[in-house]
């Protein structure tokens, strides 16, 4: 019996040091990624039903929605944030942030940022005009970068190129919202490391990506990775949950930046 006792004790000892020392260190701030919010049922998009369903959702778990300025800086400061904060993001710019997302978001009083291709804001119907962009920044929609076309950012390597995909988005959001755009997003999550440089350089605080790149528990503010939200995302709960749950990233392959 008390060689038993020795071995549950050593047991309960390791067990209580994996949990400690290596599971709670990758916690990390869920940042949630959304494209579009329709009814139209084309990928990747989420339902106005099922997105308000996933905001009740986020709520009634006490979840705190933070914006993307709350969570670089903690990890600029290396402050430790309690286990319940998410951020939201949205892709592209579609029309229907504006006429879906957006009152839901308003309902429930939840900070989003919104990444522009700005080529398309104003001269693609199926994207925001400046006017809606305006209006929602007003009122606790921030807007960044998404490069002007949807520029893939993985291997390019014109340095000219690269600055203006990531510096003329940042120009014409502020030029056009009187607002700071200090946050990119990479088109398909791809970068390279000159790429991240030029980022910096042209003044953003931090950029997004997916599930790629080198700093796997979002250490770095210039490729920090997002989890994808889908329609049936709200149809599964566990699904949800395991999203918001700051362990995600443990469950998915990490992918090379480009």
């Amino acid at each position: 019996m008390k060689k038993i006792a020795v071995i549950l004790l050593a047991l309960i000892i390791l067990l209580g040091a994996f949990y400690f020392f290596w599971f709670i260190p990758k916690y990390t701030v869920p940042i949630l990624a959304y494209h579009s919010i329709n009814y139209k049922e084309k990928a990747p998009f989420v339902s106005p039903e099922n997105f308000t369903k996933q905001l009740e959702y986020i709520k009634k778990k006490g979840y705190e929605v933070i914006t993307l300025d709350e969570l670089v800086e903690s990890i600029k400061n290396k402050k430790r944030l309690k286990r319940n904060k998410v951020v939201i993001t949205f892709d592209d710019g579609y029309k229907d942030n504006f006429e879906y997302a957006y009152p839901i978001l308003k309902k429930f009083g939840f900070p989003a940022t919104v990444f522009l291709v700005t080529d398309y804001i104003g001269n693609d119907k199926r994207f925001l005009n400046w006017d809606q962009v305006r209006f929602m920044s007003k009122n606790n929609i921030s807007f960044g970068g998404h490069t002007k076309g949807h520029y893939y950012l993985g291997t390019v390597k014109d340095d000219k190129v690269a600055w203006e995909q990531i510096a003329g988005p940042k120009e014409a959001i502020e030029k056009e919202i009187g607002a700071p755009a200090d946050y990119f997003c990479y088109p398909t999550g791809g970068f390279n490391a000159r790429v991240k440089e030029i980022v910096e350089e042209a003044g953003y605080k931090g950029a997004c990506t997916t599930n790629r790149g080198f700093a796997r528990f979002n250490n770095d503010v210039y490729e920090l990775k997002r989890v994808k939200i889908s329609n049936s995302d709200a149809v599964v709960p566990f699904s949800f949950w395991a999203k918001l749950s700051g362990y995600y990233d443990l469950l998915r392959r990490k992918k090379k930046p480009y």
